[in-house]
């Protein structure tokens, strides 16, 4: 039997599977996804789990239940290229991949700031979006809040937060002179309007020095603070940042035109893992992914697979609560209802298929 195995059920895993199902397989070809969750997760929703705006089973999905697919609920701890092997923390089972696909995604960066890791909320895992969402939900009256970061994440999850608890005092730290640095000017303005008119402070120019378990110490001032909520930028997950492949400057793997490593082409790369010129994204893994399952599919049977079209993004959305947002649409800036709609449009087309 040649074995495909899949690292990782996110959104470029889950394409990749679903890419290789929809076709027909050859006998001897068997998939294995492994995943430290029983259920595909929608990442790009953490933020509304932080918040407790939605319950945790509206941004879960189960798995495709085809008898093609085997899958493996664990931990990884390593990956042996030389061997061609999985291994599995608190586990002595070992896997062998005639094929694999590393789609591991990726995990905060905290930059070497003193007390971040330790002592800061996250929203990179389901898991650790839980526990930041119990941590502000048990918040008395008028705690406060503090969110590092305020690119897409650090955004939304500010204004969810404020719109969940209005009694909070929210709080945002931002690097830059402008939220959202990578979008229109016109976005900027308005998110930051809506910050101003939703009573939610901003402090530009941010320099977080270190951070305490009741307190954020930025440019020489510490904040007092209840709960601190990291979202200053991530890097790919650890066991990919050891793997012996060549890397960029973001510690992502370089990859051929079909998204295989060079000198290990069974290997596969997709999503934050993966070198690209484009920035990370559930769009861009989504569609990294589908692309791999073609490929792979004509490895598989023998044939030379087709170089992979170039990649067209269709723009980026974000919400500012339930009923505000703003993105990229048909190439244009534009806030407001709009936006926010077409977001929960495309959540709900992500789970329909």
């Amino acid at each position: 039997m040649r074995n495909i195995v899949i690292l990782g059920g996110g959104y470029g895993g889950i394409k990749v599977a679903t890419g290789l199902l929809n076709q027909y397989l050859p006998e001897d070809v068997e998939i294995t996804l492994i995943d430290r969750n029983p259920y595909h997760s929608l990442k790009t929703e953490f933020y509304a789990i932080t918040a407790g705006t939605v319950a945790e089973k509206d941004v879960r999905m189960e798995f495709p239940d085809d008898s093609r697919v085997n899958y493996v609920f664990a931990e990884v701890e390593e990956i042996n290229t030389e061997a061609r092997e999985i291994l599995f923390s608190n586990s002595s089972q070992v896997l062998s991949y005639d094929f694999l696909v590393i789609a591991l995604g990726c995990e905060d960066n905290y930059h070497g700031i003193e007390g971040a890791s330790k002592y800061t909320e996250s929203v990179q895992t389901i898991a650790r979006a839980r526990k930041a969402g119990v941590a502000v939900g048990n918040l008395k009256a008028h705690g406060k809040v503090t969110v590092v970061g305020a690119g897409l994440s650090g955004i939304e999850v500010a204004s969810e937060i404020r719109e969940s608890r209005p009694d909070l005092n929210v709080r945002l730290l931002d690097r830059g002179e402008s939220v959202l640095r990578a979008f229109d000017p016109r976005i900027q303005a308005h998110v930051e309007d809506w910050f101003n008119k939703n009573d939610v402070e901003v402090i530009h120019h941010a320099n977080v020095e270190y951070v305490e378990k009741d307190g954020v110490c930025n440019n020489g001032v510490c904040y007092v603070n209840d709960v601190t909520i990291w979202t200053a930028g991530v890097q790919p997950n650890h066991i990919v940042r050891g793997l012996p492949f060549e890397k960029d400057r973001q510690d992502k793997i370089l990859l051929n035109e079909f998204f295989q490593v060079p000198s290990q082409e069974q290997v596969y790369v997709v999503g934050d893992c993966a070198a690209s010129e484009h920035s990370p994204s559930a769009q861009l893994a989504g569609m990294q992914g589908e692309q791999i399952a073609s490929v792979i599919l004509s490895v598989i049977n023998g044939k030379d697979p087709k170089i992979p079209k170039p990649l067209k993004l269709k723009g980026t959305l974000g919400s500012l609560g339930k009923n505000d947002g703003f993105g990229n649409m048909m190439k244009q800036p534009v806030t407001g209802l709009l936006p926010r709609l077409a977001k929960s449009g495309v959540l709900w087309m992500h789970k329909r298929h």
